[in-house]
């Protein structure tokens, strides 16, 4: 039975029972004392087989949007039995509660110690990546692994997005993160995959400075980047072309991408395909060639201001159930 432990106490009773049955991991005498002395204000969960302790987990809050899984264990005579796993949904759980938006934990890299590298893959098992490795911060016997998670689900970023107008921080977004961006759009689905959709992304603050002063009135025109939207209008079959619909999932994806990222934009189309035809400005200041048509514009950079989330008609205003009006 996994239960969430309230008593300091209870706590450091609990977590020095397991990690006193659990040298291999934790032979430090000094490191396993202050392992069961901050346990008792920490998050902790605990593992309870035929009224014992079989493991406990804690998490300790490292940033505004990370928790760090600080310590866990399970008894011997319980591995292999799910408590690990169970430990970790239930705090895991938690995080998403408490509106964490990752999960890291520190561990001694793949290839140093056979009992580490199970720990490794249990981790890697419940779902946690890679991040990097740090070489000097246990000493160079000891090259700490870091792994991370992310705790926001699909449904929680797209609740999370909103338009955003107003000024973007100067800081660059790297390269890879706009590739990885560009990499979400060109993933949407297209009518008969005919993959309608091309993109230019712009990292050159020239660049970006020539395409926003051609837009009036003007926008964007703080953005450290702009990914700029090609539509090519090719039939999918017989005279049906859903370029617009290719598009726009391309769009909304790249939109979800961003806010993931921790970065903020909004999708700009009719401010540039309007009668004054600012799109076909665009296009030639980029070479765009002939068949091609600029349909939209997203800005990409860290927000300085507020997101404002528009107000939404109540869900069951909007849905019905199996016939319109029908509740």
């Amino acid at each position: 039975m996994i239960s969430f432990i309230s008593s300091p106490d209870e706590r450091k009773k609990i977590a020095r029972i397991v990690l006193e049955n659990l040298t291999d991991w934790f032979e430090v005498v000094e490191n396993r004392e202050k392992y069961i002395e901050d346990s008792a204000g920490w998050p902790f969960w605990a593992a309870i087989e035929n009224d014992e302790p079989a493991g406990f987990l804690c998490l300790n809050q490292t940033g505004n949007e990370t928790v760090e899984l600080a310590v866990m264990g399970v008894c011997r005579k319980y591995h292999r039995n799910g408590l690990g796993r169970q430990l970790f949904e239930a705090a895991k759980e938690y995080a998403v509660k408490e509106g964490f938006s990752f999960m890291q934990v520190k561990t001694v890299r793949t290839g140093m110690y056979e009992d580490y590298d199970k720990t490794n893959e249990f981790y890697k098992g419940v779902g946690f990546k890679e991040l990097e490795v740090i070489e000097d911060l246990w000493g160079p016997e000891n090259p700490c692994q870091i792994y991370v998670m992310n705790l926001k689900s699909a449904v929680d970023v797209i609740g999370a997005r909103h338009s955003y107008r107003g000024t973007y921080s100067s800081e660059p977004v790297p390269r890879k993160d706009l590739e990885l961006i560009a990499s979400c759009g060109l993933k949407a689905p297209s009518g008969c995959n005919k993959q309608t959709t091309e993109l230019i992304i712009i990292d050159d603050k020239e660049v970006c400075n020539n395409v926003t002063n051609l837009i009036d009135p003007p926008v964007a025109k703080t953005a450290p980047a702009l990914i700029v939207v090609l539509s090519k209008r090719i039939n999918a079959y017989r005279d049906k072309c859903f370029a617009t619909q290719d598009y726009s999932a391309a769009i909304e994806n790249m939109l979800l991408a961003i806010v993931e990222l921790g970065y903020q934009s909004c999708w700009y189309e009719g401010h540039i395909t309007d009668d004054d035809r600012i799109c076909d400005k665009i296009a030639e200041l980029l070479g765009v060639p002939e068949g091609y048509d600029v349909v939209c514009l997203l800005p990409v950079g860290k927000a300085l201001e507020d997101c404002k989330k528009p107000g939404k008609k109540p869900f069951e205003e909007r849905v019905s159930f199996n016939r319109f009006g029908e509740k």
